[in-house]
């Protein structure tokens, strides 16, 4: 178990900068959080956030809302002021039309930041400059362990896992165009739709059935893969928007095929490579 980390020396509340625009500073204890605030702020995170606090001085103040007189933004920073036992606090006091419109910006200012992708090999340069500045990492929201494992993974697997960049497979023909029979197996699909046809049950949960077997229904993929080598343009069109391939990733999320991972790749290279 990691021991909690170590709070920050207490700070007077003159001498933390503030550089943010703010209505004016409050006491700490006339601060109220809202209820519903989902977000729970831990030990490390509070304790990280009170030493940047403490470091850059105020850079966003707490808001307010002026409707209800609950905190909506700024809750792990009101922790951190407690935890270096501040005073007062920068405050912004802002209006909101409805209590909705207060629930929503609260999840919000947290959700939206989740959203962003980072680009590893950035972040990775970043950390290894503020390291050589000789700053102290914990200032950037990563600690020395945490940097040097981002550090690490970049290094090790390169910066492409990181980015957005796919490329796209280049099918060539490897041999004979594979008879439609070797690209799937039924088997199992085929023997269900047997059994179904057999039973006694409404026609309605007979189809729903149906529907249900067809899952059981195995593709060939690297066979798949030769098979549209060999096929004509409409063919072809017609499995790509089946997603039987992938040629255009722009296409294939318009037809609803959001992601294709590595896995499948490999998955695809191992078949071919057993049927080698």
């Amino acid at each position: 178990m990691k021991p909690k980390p170590k709070p920050p020396e207490p700070a007077a509340a003159a001498s933390i900068a503030v550089h943010c625009a703010h209505a004016r500073m409050v006491d700490v204890v006339e601060l109220i959080p809202n209820p519903r605030n989902p977000n729970k702020h831990g030990d490390k995170q509070v304790a990280m956030l009170a030493k940047i606090i403490r470091h850059q001085g105020w850079r966003a103040p707490i808001t307010v809302s002026k409707r209800s007189g609950f905190i909506v933004t700024g809750h792990g920073r009101l922790e951190a002021a407690k935890l270096l036992q501040v005073q007062t606090v920068p405050v912004d006091f802002q209006d909101f039309a409805t209590e909705a419109d207060e629930w929503a910006h609260l999840v919000a200012d947290n959700r939206i930041a989740e959203l962003a992708e980072i680009d590893g090999g950035e972040l990775s340069g970043l950390l290894k400059d503020l390291e050589s500045a000789g700053l102290d990492l914990d200032l950037s929201g990563f600690d020395k362990d945490e940097s040097a494992e981002v550090i690490e993974d970049c290094a090790e697997i390169g910066d492409a896992t990181y980015t957005n960049k796919i490329t796209a497979p280049v099918y060539e023909p490897k041999g004979d165009c594979p008879p439609i029979s070797q690209l799937v197996d039924r088997a199992k699909t085929d023997e269900l739709l047997s059994a179904i046809e057999k039973a006694a049950v409404p026609a309605e949960v007979s189809d729903f059935l149906r529907c249900a077997a067809e899952r059981h229904t195995k593709f060939h993929f690297a066979r798949i893969a030769e098979f549209y080598c060999h096929a004509d343009q409409p063919t072809k069109d017609l499995m790509e928007k089946s997603a039987l391939v992938i040629i255009d990733f722009d296409k294939a999320i318009e037809n609803g095929f959001v992601k294709m991972t590595e896995k499948l790749g490999a998955l695809a290279q191992l078949e071919d490579e057993n049927e080698e």
